[in-house]
């Protein structure tokens, strides 16, 4: 076994870095190195995963995916016994200083929660539950419309990997509580990995109901954890020790179990996170080093989780029925042909023609487009499926509900309640986007537009793109070397694609929407913009620019309606896009204008140029 370096907990002897993610099909490996007082991520290397059989042991990928590597860098990592090679000094040319991973392999987190109240400490549950990287596959509540022996039967069937129970306010009634557990206990759902362990449960409810909770659960085959509750009091709701604990339970049951994970535990120098709790680490790092408010993405084939930070709030949703591949059906039918027909500029294109796409699709579900039609049928797609998960996402993301608030006497008029969305598009500083059909897009200006239709930034928004889905590997780097994390993924994991500024408003085509002036690093533009019309302006990566953009009457930019605002603005790889359709975004009812309309923005912005 390789010996751990004893200079982990000092961050400025940590010069060479191996990360690797270990996803459900692929392991991708990255080798950062500090390059002139600063740190760069150098090579890149991946291999299949090795969880499942006839391998059933993942340090195989994890060693084959380095092996890479080290064919690619010259570096020696991988030793004679088949482990990671560790620097004793500086001056040694072979091996790193750490090794670390995360991992979504076997399926990833899977977890259970319930709590009391649905709306309320199920909802704190589910959002502790998520933000700490898990699949949320049911939520069990005291009023959720099913009768008991319905909830024992589901807890029954589901074989998570940990449950999560939540319930009542600290110094509140017990009862409840206490009576979801006695659901639990007697169900004995069993572990998805092996029965020779007993199922960990975390309780995060009232503590005064914490000792006959472990009444409950004593001699039935729970491993139980008590910490504070996810819902001390209505009005403040605190997450930290619950994921804390559900990371640490991760650890001691799920991948101790999981083949080759007890190996690889022993030879990473920080605790392997689940992939997605990384990657709202390096987010949530990114927003409090900047100061900003950002959202980001990642789309795969089953699946499109989004992750927003927003005065520090973090929030995760995980649209389990949303993805590119295997769930392009499932997109189709809850966003409707329609929906998806109105992204394509194709004249040829049908709704016929699109449905036989999506069934090829499903038959093919890891095929890749080969041809224009079929890259744009993919894209449309994507709007919707992205459109969908932030609709979801807005409405998980709330303040928290059950709180009671003052109310003036204009309000009893009015519809407001608790639990508002915590994501304000106006406010929003950075929109970033990963996964296949973003990350791998033919032209940056098709990811770019893809992030602009789907989320409908307000205002100022920077968008930028994953380059090669490096935010996991920076998550857990983060937790050990955060300046390495930051200049790695400013410098080589964000590829900046430029600045959306758009108007909020209802747009009408022909009227005016707002006038522009943008001038500095080589660019002096001015006009304005009717509605329904976008403009793109280049300005490169690294360059800044002062914008001022002054609002017809009706829209605004972040200052108020009609008031002019002033900012600066950052170029990229596609640069700055000017949006005058209006938010909430409304594309023309009519087939034949709304393809006249996709025709003349898909050219203003050379798409497929």
């Amino acid at each position: 076994m390789s010996q751990q370096p004893s200079h982990v907990s000092d961050p400025s002897r940590i010069k060479v870095i191996v990360a690797t993610d270990c996803g459900s099909t692929t392991t991708k490996a990255i080798l950062i190195e500090e390059i002139d007082g600063v740190y760069r991520q150098t090579f890149r290397g991946e291999a299949p995963t090795t969880v499942e059989e006839p391998f059933a042991d993942v340090t195989m990928g994890v060693v084959n995916s380095v092996t890479e590597l080290q064919e690619l860098s010259g570096r020696r990592l991988i030793a004679d016994d088949g482990t990671i090679i560790r620097r004793s000094s500086p001056a040694q040319s072979d091996g790193a200083d750490i090794y670390i991973s995360t991992s979504s392999a076997g399926g990833g987190l899977q977890m259970m929660v319930a709590g009391v109240v649905r709306q309320m400490t199920a909802e704190s549950a589910k959002r502790a539950a998520l933000g700490a990287g898990a699949i949320v596959m049911d939520t069990i509540a005291s009023n959720d419309s099913r009768r008991p022996h319905e909830q024992i039967q589901r807890i029954r069937e589901l074989r998570p990997d940990m449950i999560l129970l939540s319930g009542g306010t600290d110094g509140g009634d017990s009862k409840k509580v206490v009576e979801l557990a006695e659901l639990i206990a007697p169900a004995k759902p069993r572990p998805r990995f092996g029965n020779e362990y007993e199922m960990p449960l975390i309780y995060a409810g009232n503590k005064e109901a914490a000792p006959l909770v472990a009444k409950v659960f004593d001699g039935r085959g729970f491993d139980l954890s008590i910490v504070p509750n996810l819902r001390p009091t209505l009005e403040y709701e605190n997450l930290g020790p619950a994921r804390d604990r559900i990371h640490d339970v991760f650890l001691e049951h799920v991948m101790a179990h999981a083949p080759g994970y007890d190996k690889l535990m022993t030879w990473a120098d920080a605790p392997i996170m689940p992939t997605p709790g990384a990657v709202g680490d390096i987010l949530q790092t990114i927003a409090k080093g900047r100061g900003i408010n950002a959202v980001g993405v990642d789309i795969g084939g089953a699946t499109t989780d989004v992750f927003s930070v927003f005065d520090g709030t973090f929030n995760r949703t995980v649209s389990a029925n949303l993805g590119m591949s295997y769930s392009i059906s499932n997109v189709c039918a809850e966003a409707t042909m329609p929906m998806v027909l109105r992204w394509v500029h194709l004249a040829g294109m049908d709704e016929r023609e699109l449905r036989n796409r999506v069934k090829n699709k499903m038959i093919r579900p890891t095929t890749i487009p080969q041809s224009l039609e079929a890259l744009v049928f993919e894209q449309a797609v994507a709007r919707e499926a992205l459109r969908l998960a932030y609709v979801q996402h807005k409405e998980f993301a709330t303040t928290l509900k059950g709180v009671q608030q003052q109310r003036t006497v204009g309000d009893a008029f009015s519809q407001q309640e608790s639990g508002k969305s915590v994501v304000d598009s106006m406010r929003l500083d950075l929109l970033v986007a990963s996964g296949g059909v973003l990350s791998h897009a033919p032209r940056m200006e098709q990811t770019a537009m893809m992030l602009i239709d789907s989320f409908e930034p307000e205002g100022f928004t920077e968008l930028a793109k994953d380059s090669i889905f490096m935010m996991p590997h920076l998550g857990v780097l983060a937790s050990v070397h955060p300046k390495a994390a930051m200049e790695v993924f400013e410098r080589d994991c964000l590829i900046l694609l430029g600045t959306c500024i758009a108007a909020k408003g209802a747009s009408k085509a022909g009227k005016p929407c707002f006038s522009y002036r943008i001038e500095g690093s080589g660019i002096r533009e001015t006009g304005s913009l009717s509605g329904g019309e976008l403009k793109l302006l280049p300005l490169p990566g690294g360059a800044v620019a002062e914008a001022t953009v002054t609002p017809e009457r009706g829209f605004d930019l972040g200052a108020g309606p009609g008031k002019p605002i002033t900012r600066t603005v950052r170029g990229g790889t596609v640069g700055i896009i000017l949006d005058a359709r209006g938010r909430s975004l409304r594309l023309p009812e009519d087939r034949d204008q709304c393809r006249r309309a996709m025709e003349s923005w898909v050219h203003t912005l050379r798409l497929y140029a």
